[in-house]
């Protein structure tokens, strides 16, 4: 694990990452908040209304691609992240108080999750790409990792504390200290030393310039299977909000605090794999492909565990297998786009990762309600396989694999141009 921790060397990554994780802890707070609140509290335990809010919080991000990659690459991403915290921050504090004075309805949640992915959309490709000012591109891939670390052990502390509080103060208190917990991203990101960062020239805007990262994406046949797998992967794969909630709720019959726990056993596997990312040196297809068919495998195992506590040590292990594909999906992305063009093709990613979330939640969601979670749970295996067969794919074509049963073993041999 020698150098796993190298990019906390940087004064201006390590203060980021502070207030990063901070924040990303407040975030997965109300992420579970606003899930349990949905599923138990304005619903009968409605799966199908849980994949509508996802669907329209991160729908968005599909919507707003060729503006939301423009904004990264134009205007000043430092600025337009502390814009975007402090709208996200708002936006928590006015469905927290909705949700106090006992007036919120399932609509009200439906336009706040709309309104939190607009934000959200412009947020992430800024973050994402702001990344690379902080670092360069020397400690980019073990940056984009350690960032991966921090929003995951969130996720492994938030949904936890968030069960807890949901059962002693209520779903509106968690909203209102998700909204105090931008102030710490807003304070990192005034004490950076400006003069450290690395600009880049800024694009210009214009109509010809949302163009250009599609005709960019066309012309690399790595960077389209990527955006493929992910596709797959982030459409009907990554819907662990629905997975988890569903199974805790109506499989295995348990609580808000149980539910939070799950949540955080695929948190502790997604720290694992996105440490045992920041360990590794350049991201290879071949990191890619392993985790895709671990995390189909692991899924499809989840989906037919007996018990509470096995279908928990399941998820830690997809959680390293989808860790291990996100991250090493978007250090390839972004190590191997022009600088130029990173803001456009980021925006692209997110666009197709989290975007397609309103075509596969829904339909998620009424698997789970119409056949069981369980079944559903088996459409997110399937993905995880098939965007396996992508990259065999892609790796046959355009860089010669071959595969041959030698000696009562399976080889391969890769012939690079």
């Amino acid at each position: 694990m020698k150098g796993t921790f190298r990019s906390l060397r940087n004064y201006n990554y390590r203060v980021w990452a502070g207030g990063a994780l901070i924040s990303n802890i407040g975030t997965w707070m109300q992420r579970t908040a606003q899930d349990w609140l949905v599923l138990v509290q304005l619903t009968h335990e409605s799966a199908t209304a849980v994949g509508i809010v996802m669907a329209l919080q991160f729908g968005p991000y599909l919507l707003l691609m060729p503006f939301t990659g423009l904004a990264a690459d134009h205007f000043d991403r430092r600025k337009l992240v502390m814009t975007t915290q402090a709208l996200s921050g708002a936006l928590a504090l006015a469905l927290g108080l909705l949700t106090l004075t006992g007036v919120v309805q399932l609509w009200q949640v439906y336009v706040f999750a709309f309104l939190f992915g607009c934000v959200s959309a412009f947020d992430s490709t800024a973050r994402q790409s702001f990344v690379a000012e902080l670092v360069g591109d020397k400690d980019l891939s073990n940056a984009v990792a350690l960032n991966s670390t921090s929003f995951n052990a969130a996720r492994m502390i938030g949904p936890a504390v968030a069960g807890v509080l949901i059962a002693a103060i209520g779903s509106g208190w968690v909203f209102v200290l998700n909204a105090a917990s931008f102030g710490a991203v807003l304070l990192s990101l005034r004490w950076l030393r400006l003069g450290d960062l690395q600009l880049r020239e800024r694009t210009k805007s214009s109509r010809a310039g949302l163009a250009d990262g599609f005709a960019y994406v066309r012309s690399r046949p790595d960077l389209l299977a990527i955006l493929w797998m992910y596709f797959l992967i982030g459409t009907f794969g990554l819907n662990f909000p629905i997975f988890i909630s569903t199974m805790s709720v109506t499989v295995f019959q348990q609580g808000s605090s149980e539910y939070g726990v799950l949540t955080s056993c695929m948190a502790v596997g997604s720290v694992l794999g996105a440490l045992l990312s920041a360990s590794r040196g350049t991201p290879r297809m071949g990191a890619l492909l392993a985790g895709a068919v671990l995390f189909g495998l692991g899924t499809g195992l989840a989906a037919v565990m007996p018990g509470y506590w096995w279908f928990g040590l399941t998820l830690t292990a997809v959680g390293v297998a989808a860790q291990t594909f996100t991250t090493t999906a978007n250090s390839t992305v972004q190590l191997s786009t022009d600088p130029a063009m990173r803001g456009r093709v980021m925006a692209i990613l997110l666009a197709i990762s989290v975007g397609g979330t309103p075509l596969g939640a829904p339909v998620v969601g009424w698997v789970a309600d119409t056949f069981g979670p369980r079944w559903a749970l088996g459409i997110g295996a399937a993905s995880g396989l098939i965007a396996a067969a992508v990259a065999l794919g892609y790796l046959r074509k355009h860089k010669g694999l071959r595969v041959r049963w030698e000696n009562g073993r399976l080889r391969h041999r890769l012939e690079l141009p």
